[in-house]
């Protein structure tokens, strides 16, 4: 009957969800706790005390193979090899060890290691690990030698049959002038190797998150010199990430006509290595809000690689690129330029390509191929991209995120009002045809197949739909979904505050009814299998209400299995949302609260009877058995 196909479709509906939450939830959760727990022990075994002897020695460099290096191609620099037991010093006592020119501009803190002119200290001072603005600022980069090292290196590598020493690893720079690098004041860098090979490299920052990298190499022999410009970001350790399936996390570039390439941690380890000869690439590290990644020129041909080894105990994953090689006369100079970026994925400066976007940021200003894939759209970039520009245009007329969710919601609603409105006014009619629709199952009661046909005939006479009443839930999905991965992986969500105890959107409400809303000193999400589900704030309880709400507009369906579900329903979300991200719960609660009113002017509006009061009253109270006549 189409009562059971109702019932159907609101499981499957539900199902959807459940399983959802579960697969991209519940088990990451889990996942992510076991992920840190082991983190934890590596690290504890891994740190050793500095030898006070000679603290500042520095992991020897190595140069391996190059994967998928041409028979006569020179190697890239490997990363940096570390001693048997591994020598990991805080991040601190390692930068301190070598002379460093500092980095200073509104977004940028941190310094250069003189000592290899590597990129390797770099902190986001606008964005706080907390939502305490007095709390650190994001740690990016970290030298070799610190925990998570994580650092940018560029340079030259020999031709065959080139012997003049070229800098390296352990080279020391000299710096030109004074001052740190800053918006107007690039850094300038020169090393003689005494050998008739003079080297400069000046590097500049822009007022994001761009670093311009111009390498200059002076032949002063008598005899030419070929060379190959590479560039490298290394990460030392397997860095913690989210687990989240709808989120990539790992390596990440786009190479070329072969399109965007994204590999996890755990498979670059079993694959070791890729490459690919291609131009207008780029290529690095993508985590959920910051990234590093090698801009080279559109127009280059680089030999691009993703590895994976391991030094001292510790796994290492390094993205590279290696240009065509720049041949310098006796006298002349060679030059190659190299571009990174190093920072957070603001949509604004990454850029985001689609149609009326405003945004170009680095994508389009220098012309790159997809940057923009450098945030996690999705496959259903096509939704979330327009919602988080919706969101975006309003939060900067009205100063507030959640308030531009509500006006959002608002507008989804009116997008959908023809289809809702279809919906609801299938649904008024059909309460309004009860009656018959009582009196056709009394009349058939013993032929399940001429009932059928009969309501068949009742739902075709009066233009009902009988399917109506899912449909606005099941248009609701998508857009569920795609505010969830805004939520999720934008930046600009992060640590974006409502009002009164929401302090960040992209978190889950930090009240819990389960410790009294704080007065209880117990955390109950730590407990084993049901810990998940027992983060339940306030805004998660006040979706459920409205949810309840709106299920109990409508008249109890005649089936026991349809009150079952529609009466535990509300329930089971309440409980699936309280972990969700406080921005999501707080739309779905002005969600339903918009659908209690349009479906109520609607039912009005068709002469069907509102019978919310009078569901809630039969809810609480029950009324009695009638007395059989005497």
């Amino acid at each position: 009957m189409i009562e059971h196909k109702n019932t159907i479709l609101a499981i499957v509906l539900s199902l959807i969800v459940v399983v959802g939450w579960q697969y991209f939830i519940g088990y990451p959760q889990m996942e992510k706790q076991r992920q840190d727990a082991l983190l934890k022990q590596q690290q504890q075994a891994q740190i050793q005390p500095a030898t006070p002897a000679n603290p500042a020695t520095p992991a020897t460099p190595a140069a391996p193979a190059a994967p998928g290096a041409q028979p006569g191609t020179p190697t890239v620099p490997g990363m940096a090899a570390a001693p048997a037991q591994p020598l990991i010093q805080t991040r601190e006592a390692v930068i301190a060890a070598s002379p460093h020119v500092a980095i200073n501009t509104p977004r940028l803190n941190g310094s250069i290691d003189l000592k290899g002119a590597r990129i390797d200290n770099l902190a986001l001072e606008q964005y706080r690990e907390t939502v305490d603005p007095r709390s650190p600022p994001i740690v990016l980069f970290s030298p070799s030698g610190a925990p998570e090292a994580y650092y940018a290196e560029f340079g030259w590598v020999p031709a065959a049959g080139v012997t003049q020493k070229l800098p390296g690893a352990d080279t020391v720079w000299t710096q030109e002038g004074s001052g740190a690098l800053g918006v107007d004041h690039p850094l300038t860098l020169t090393y003689d190797n005494g050998e008739g090979l003079s080297f400069r490299r000046i590097i500049a920052v822009d007022d994001h998150y761009l670093f311009t990298i111009k390498d200059q190499v002076q032949n002063k022999s008598g005899n030419p010199v070929t060379l190959f410009p590479y560039a490298l970001i290394s990460r030392h350790g397997t860095p913690k990430v989210q687990g989240y399936y709808i989120l990539h996390e790992g390596l990440i570039g786009v190479m070329g006509k072969d399109g965007e390439q994204e590999e996890t941690y755990k498979k670059m380890v079993d694959k070791k290595n890729e490459t690919w000869d291609v131009t207008d690439a780029w290529l690095g590290f993508t985590d959920k809000y910051w990234a590093a990644a090698l801009l080279p020129n559109t127009d280059a041909k680089v030999q691009a690689h993703f590895s994976a080894g391991e030094a001292g105990g510790q796994p290492t994953y390094q993205t590279d690129y290696l240009l065509d090689a720049v041949t310098v006369a006796p006298g002349a100079t060679g030059s190659a330029d190299a571009r990174l970026f190093a920072g957070a994925k603001e949509v604004s400066v990454v850029g985001v390509n689609f149609p009326f976007a405003s945004a170009g940021g680095y994508n389009q200003a220098l012309n790159l191929n997809h940057f923009d894939l450098l945030i996690d759209w999705g496959w259903f970039y096509f939704i979330t991209k327009p919602m988080f520009l919706a969101i975006d245009f309003f939060f900067h007329l009205v100063g507030n995120f959640g308030i531009a969710i509500l006006i959002v919601t608002v507008l989804v609603k009116l997008l959908f009002f023809p289809l809702a409105n279809k919906s609801y006014a299938s649904m008024a009619k059909m309460k309004a045809v009860q009656p018959e629709m009582t009196m056709i199952r009394q009349r058939f009661a013993d032929d399940k197949m001429k009932q059928q046909q009969a309501m068949m005939e009742l739902y075709k006479k009066e233009r009902i739909n009988p399917v109506a009443g899912c449909l606005p839930i099941a248009i609701q999905i998508p857009v569920f979904f795609s505010l969830y991965k805004v939520l999720f992986i934008t930046i600009e969500m992060r640590h974006a505050p409502f009002y009164g105890w929401i302090k960040d959107l992209s978190a889950q409400d930090p009240t819990n009814i389960f410790t009294l809303f704080g007065l209880i000193p117990f955390d109950p999400t730590v407990l084993p299998m049901v810990g998940s589900f027992l983060h339940l704030g306030i805004w998660p309880l006040i979706m459920g209400v409205t949810m309840w709400v709106q299920m109990k507009l409508n008249p109890p369906p005649p089936d026991p299995t349809q009150q079952m579900i529609f009466n535990w329903m509300p329930l089971i979300f309440t409980f699936m949302l309280g972990s969700f991200p406080a921005g999501l719960v707080i739309y779905w609660a002005w969600n339903n609260t918009l659908s209690v009113a349009q479906q109520s002017v609607i039912m009005h509006k068709h002469g069907a009877k509102i019978e919310l009061f009078d569901n809630l009253k039969r809810t609480f109270f029950k009324p009695k058995p009638k007395q059989p006549a005497e």
